[in-house]
């Protein structure tokens, strides 16, 4: 394929796409699909000749679709949203076209400014102060890593950086056990272990207790261990618990140890400014994170992290070797720096077309919405005797089980929640995920679709009703 055929298959491709999301309503969420059967479908072996476009496309269509979760459907109330707005989509065809690796200034001024700019502008619209800067990332987890490497350097007083960490006392870092798994992951690859994250016991709310970390910093540091730093929870994805973000950071900066907040989902709704009380304080906060590729409409990936001060983070991941040097600037910002990857995708630029597309106030109108049908599904279910809330609507997510029969012991209720939910999402109709809460299975609910109705909501009753009928 040359450029001239690219711009026929390009437009083929954009038809097909159109026609994609004019019926994608009328697809199943989830795709009755079993392991090996698409790659039973493929050959074995990479072509020797090059093989024309026409039949690559047709095998495209009858293969992938069907094979594929929809996970722009109107219907997708599983994990969280990664939603996709068209201006979103036309951002990312532009920036994959151009191509750019946007590691270094020099690389691609307009990607690394427009970068500058899009924080500062999603920095102002979640009402953050503006001693933030930041940078984008691919996921949370990414970001959570870059945190918890900065807490782990600094704590060391940056000897980990030339020594590693042999010989030196335990480092320790604490979060509640409403934190993603993404804080596991990042102590295992930081070289602190998941033996050192400490889970700190929790309040009534779900939310961390400012007095057992206290109780366990002081505890540790008496035991000759080292700790470094608290991960901080807004809006948990099993259940949307938050932390009492406030009480934690004033417990933290006392006791000398980097903060960092995870709101990967919640953070997109803190451009309407009633939610932000779940976040109370996060301004002294030394990292924060939220994925605008869940809930504002930005493609995935697509993870902002906020930075207080870059200093110590770009001190523990920032290298300039000779063959990245800029030449004549040497205050110059190079994002590569500021993140784990030397490479970089141009990801700022669907985040400006997204929020010229929409504006805020678009933006803000679809997340109150969800938060709004959210709480009056809930409310249904409630009214149905056939069904308990287990977890309350915390902005947009909350949790539901049907109710235990006479005589049913737990773990017999459980199971027959877990088979409710296989009987719902194998209809197709919707799609919804599981969580264990205080030990009992629960169903979540996460509304976020882009273009999700209210009509859409709604059907998740109905099809937890049929399928508890036909229990």
């Amino acid at each position: 394929m040359n450029h001239e055929e690219l711009r026929h298959w390009s437009a083929r491709a954009a038809d097909w796409l159109a026609d994609y999301h004019r019926t994608i309503g009328t697809r199943p969420v989830r795709p009755d699909c079993t392991p090996g059967q698409v790659a039973a479908r493929l050959p074995a072996r990479a072509p020797d000749a090059a093989e024309p476009m026409e039949r690559i496309f047709e095998d495209f269509t009858q293969i992938v679709p069907d094979a594929m979760t929809h996970w722009q459907h109107p219907r997708f109330f599983a994990y969280f949203p990664a939603n996709a707005a068209p201006a979103s989509m036309l951002a990312e065809q532009l920036a994959n076209g151009i191509a750019a690796q946007c590691m270094l200034w020099q690389t691609a001024p307009a990607a690394t400014e427009i970068e500058q700019v899009m924080i500062g502008w999603l920095r102002d619209a979640l009402g953050l102060a503006p001693h933030f800067s930041g940078t984008i990332h691919d996921t949370a987890t990414t970001a959570t890593l870059s945190a918890v490497l900065t807490m782990r350097d600094r704590a060391c007083d940056w000897d980990t950086l030339e020594q590693g960490l042999f010989g030196g006392p335990a480092i320790r870092i604490y979060a509640s056990g409403q934190n993603h798994s993404s804080v596991q992951k990042a102590v295992r690859l930081s070289g602190i272990g998941t033996a050192n994250l400490q889970i700190i016991p929790e309040d009534a709310g779900f939310g961390m207790d400012p007095e057992a970390l206290r109780t366990a910093i002081r505890r540790d540091r008496a035991a000759g261990l080292r700790p470094a730093g608290v991960v901080i929870c807004v809006g948990g994805t099993s259940v949307g618990a938050s932390d009492p973000v406030a009480r934690i950071i004033d417990v933290a900066k006392e006791e000398g140890l980097y903060t960092h907040v995870d709101a990967a989902w919640a953070g997109s709704a803190m451009i309407c400014p009633e939610f932000r009380a779940i976040w109370q304080g996060v301004d002294g906060a030394d990292s924060i994170v939220f994925n605008p590729h869940k809930w504002l409409g930005v493609q995935f990936d697509c993870s902002v992290q906020f930075l207080a001060d870059p200093a110590a983070q770009i001190r523990s991941l920032g290298l300039r070797p000779d063959y990245l040097q800029t030449q004549g600037q040497d205050e110059i910002v190079n994002f590569n720096e500021w993140t784990v990857p030397l490479g970089r995708r141009f990801r700022a630029l669907k985040i400006w077309f997204t929020l010229r597309a929409y504006g805020l106030d678009g933006l803000r109108a679809r997340i109150r919405d969800h938060v709004t049908w959210a709480a009056e599904l809930a409310e249904r279910f409630r009214a149905d005797p056939g069904f308990e809330i287990v977890t309350e609507p915390r902005l947009a997510l909350f949790t539901f089980r049907a109710r235990a029969q006479p005589g049913m012991e737990a773990q017999q209720a459980d199971s027959w929640n877990a088979d409710l939910l296989q009987r719902i999402n194998d209809r197709g109709l919707v799609y919804l995920t599981q969580t264990t809460h205080r030990g009992r299975f629960v169903i979540r609910v996460s509304v976020g679709g882009f273009d999700c109705t209210r009509e859409d909501v709604m059907a998740v009753y109905d099809a937890a009703r049929q399928a508890a009928r036909d229990i």
